[in-house]
Parts: C-alpha cells; sequence; structure tokens
C-alpha cells in the first residue's frame, strides 16, 4: 500500500451526505457544520471535512477571516478539511442569514433540504462530509490548505466521478432511494481526488508531507515505513532499501518533512496505536508488538509521553 493510501485509511475516512439545498437569487448564508449535525449519519467522530457540490448555477464562497473570493460553478466541488466557518452566496455583500435557522427537517428519513433566496437565477447544490478521527497528528489532514476546490467536470482520470456523482446527485433531488449511499461513498473519493491533484500542483520548493511525495527517495522511504511499521527500522536500513547514503537519505528527508526519518517512524507509529486502539480489542502486547515495540511496557512509555495518558485510559476514553 502506499503511503497516502495508509495515512488515509488510519484515519477512517468516512463519507456521508446531508443536505440537498436550492437558493434563489439574490441570497447569502453563513454555516459551519458540527458533528452533532451529522451524527445520525456518521456516528462518533473527532473532525468534519465539509464539501458543497454545485449541481447547478453558480455561487460565490469565501471563508470567514480570509479575503480571497472563489466563484463556483455547476461540476465544481469545494471541499474544507478543517470545516472553517464560511459564506455563500449570489452576493457576498448581502447580510449573512445562518444556514441553521433556515434548514428544512428531512422527510421521510431524507436528507435535510434548503429552499431560500428571492426571484433570481437558481443555484443548486449537495452538501456532505467526511468524518475522521487523529486528524491533528495525521500528516495528510494536519498539513492541508483551509480550502480545496476540485472541477469534477475536466476531463481525465476522474470523469467517471464527475458522471456518478451528477446521477446521484439527481436522484437526490428526486428523492428515490439508495442514492444518498452512492453519494457517501463518492465523498470519499472526492476527496482523495482533490488531495492528488492538490499535490500536483505544489510549487517545486514546497516543503511539506504531500511534497514529499514529489520526491522519488522520500517517497520510497514515506512507502517502505508505512507498509513494515513494525520493522526495527535504522536510517541505514532505510537508506539502502531506496539506493540513498545515510546523510543523504536524512538530509533529503528533514528538508521535504521535517522531522528525520527515525522521528517520523516514531510519529506514524503512536497514529497507528491509536487508530488500533480505538477501533480494535487486541491486548495493550499484541498492539505493542504490531507498531514495532519489544514489549508492553517499551510501548506504554512511549505512548503516555507521545499523547499525555496511559494507553489503556486512552482506550477507555475514545472506544
Amino acid at each position: 500500500m502506499d503511503a497516502l493510501s495508509e495515512v488515509l485509511r488510519v484515519a477512517h475516512l468516512t463519507g456521508g451526505v446531508f443536505l440537498h439545498a436550492e437558493f434563489f437569487a439574490p441570497w447569502c448564508i453563513a454555516t459551519q457544520i458540527a458533528p452533532e449535525h451529522c451524527a445520525p449519519m456518521l456516528g462518533p467522530a473527532s473532525h468534519l471535512i465539509l464539501y458543497h457540490y454545485i449541481v447547478e448555477g453558480t455561487l460565490e464562497f469565501r471563508v470567514d477571516g480570509e479575503d480571497e473570493t472563489t466563484t463556483l460553478s455547476a461540476g465544481e466541488v469545494i471541499l474544507l478539511p478543517r470545516n472553517n466557518t464560511h459564506r455563500m452566496g449570489s452576493d457576498l455583500s448581502l447580510p449573512a442569514v445562518l444556514g441553521t435557522d433556515i434548514v428544512e427537517p428531512s422527510r421521510e428519513g431524507g436528507l435535510l433540504s434548503i429552499h431560500h433566496g428571492g426571484n433570481g437565477a437558481r443555484t443548486r447544490m449537495v452538501c456532505g462530509f467526511l468524518g475522521c478521527n487523529g486528524a491533528e497528528g495525521n500528516p495528510v489532514l494536519s498539513t492541508l490548505p483551509s480550502v480545496l476546490k476540485l472541477n469534477v467536470a475536466e476531463a481525465g482520470a476522474a470523469a467517471w466521478i464527475r458522471s456518478t456523482f451528477q446521477y446521484a446527485a439527481d436522484e437526490v433531488a428526486a428523492g428515490r432511494p439508495g442514492s444518498e449511499t452512492v453519494l457517501a461513498k463518492l465523498s470519499e473519493l472526492l476527496f482523495v481526488e482533490a488531495v492528488r491533484r492538490y499535490t500536483e500542483t505544489l510549487p517545486k520548493d514546497q516543503t511539506g508531507w504531500l511534497a514529499g511525495l514529489r520526491d522519488p527517495f522520500v517517497a520510497r522511504a514515506l512507502a517502505l515505513l508505512h507498509r513494515d511499521v513494525a520493522r526495527p527500522w535504522t536510517v541505514d536500513d532505510l537508506g539502502r532499501e531506496i539506493g540513498l547514503s545515510r546523510s543523504a537519505l536524512a538530509d533529503r528527508f528533514v528538508r521535504l518533512i521535517g522531522v528525520p526519518p527515525m522521528h517520523y517512524l516514531a510519529n506514524w507509529r503512536m497514529q497507528v496505536a491509536t487508530e488500533k486502539l480505538r477501533n480494535t480489542n487486541a491486548s495493550l502486547a499484541q498492539l505493542a508488538e504490531s507498531v514495532g515495540y519489544e514489549s508492553e511496557a517499551a510501548f506504554s512509555r512511549a505512548f503516555k509521553k507521545a499523547v499525555g495518558t496511559a494507553p489503556a485510559t486512552w482506550r477507555r476514553a475514545h472506544r
């Protein structure tokens, strides 16, 4: 498994869709989605990534506290990896209505809905979410910008996502059963595609985890560490595997990722450990072995140092 897939697997991304909205110019809303709004569909999650898929029409979009205004049109998706409060509308200079004040309850267990605005041009969208855990320390989720924009109407590898998403969005609007499940799974694919495209557009001098994926040596090192997290790696071992000297690998890794390889591995082991504590019934001894510690005591010391609490205590609090 490649490093990006493994990082997203550990985050336990779970997609869903909760709202079908129709707006008529002039209109402007301010909104942020809290985890409890999605709880019936999502269950417990420590973090939400929100998205809006524009089915028809256009709108202006801006994250609160930022200056940049983005225009979105049909076939485009805006994703908010940090679930920031944001504004959308035909004209953002208008007084904003709170989104929570105009949401209509679901009908017969279907989606929430919004019908709002004046008598002008119509904009239609589907709003959904991805729930995940451990976003704070996740090397992908913690380094993404506040907004990702994806045009699924563009030709290319994601063309099938566009056609399927458009079909499912039309099915949701018509109230046909089963369409929400399709959109929920497509939400996860949309996010992965957005991360891929964002990575491809990073400047050449960009640093960070995603920039590291574009460097063939660092990407290979990350893949090896993620593929065999329990192996007693050394920088010498890793360098031999990818064809670089110890010093060359260390310099390259620190320049792009920001920490030495073994420091990165120790942090990632804790991410994997928290995922296993939350989602499995493995004993602490089994879990310790699975993430590369020779004993339960050594693992417990490392976990408490990194997380601030003993693994058994953490498990009870987060199950």
